[in-house]
């Protein structure tokens, strides 16, 4: 009888153990969640994560801060495919800004 207690104690005491473990471990934030606050005007005009992130990376949050830089630079980044450039300079036409040249 005590062995079959001291059993179930241990067992009480490793589950309990590796209950604290697990609420101490914590899962680091997605990439995603750290640029979600930053990236919205990307989202809005429907570029992908790749490009939205490689944008932010570079200190880029709105379109205006693109005629900083030229279009070479811009498609130099990693993240940046054609279907984000052709996003990018037709948004840039429409808000009649252009890429520094």
């Amino acid at each position: 009888m005590l062995a079959s207690q001291a059993k179930k104690a241990a067992a009480a005491n490793r589950a309990e153990k590796k209950a604290k473990l697990e609420a101490t471990i914590t899962t680091p934030t997605a990439p995603e969640d750290d640029y979600f606050e930053q990236d919205g005007n990307w989202r809005e005009i429907g570029l992908a994560a790749p490009a939205r992130h490689a944008l932010i990376d570079e200190g880029f949050y709105q379109l205006s801060d693109l005629r900083k830089v030229s279009l070479a630079a811009i498609k130099e980044l990693h993240g940046m495919g054609p279907n984000a450039i052709r996003v990018l300079v037709t948004e840039m036409k429409k808000q009649d800004l252009s890429f520094r040249g």
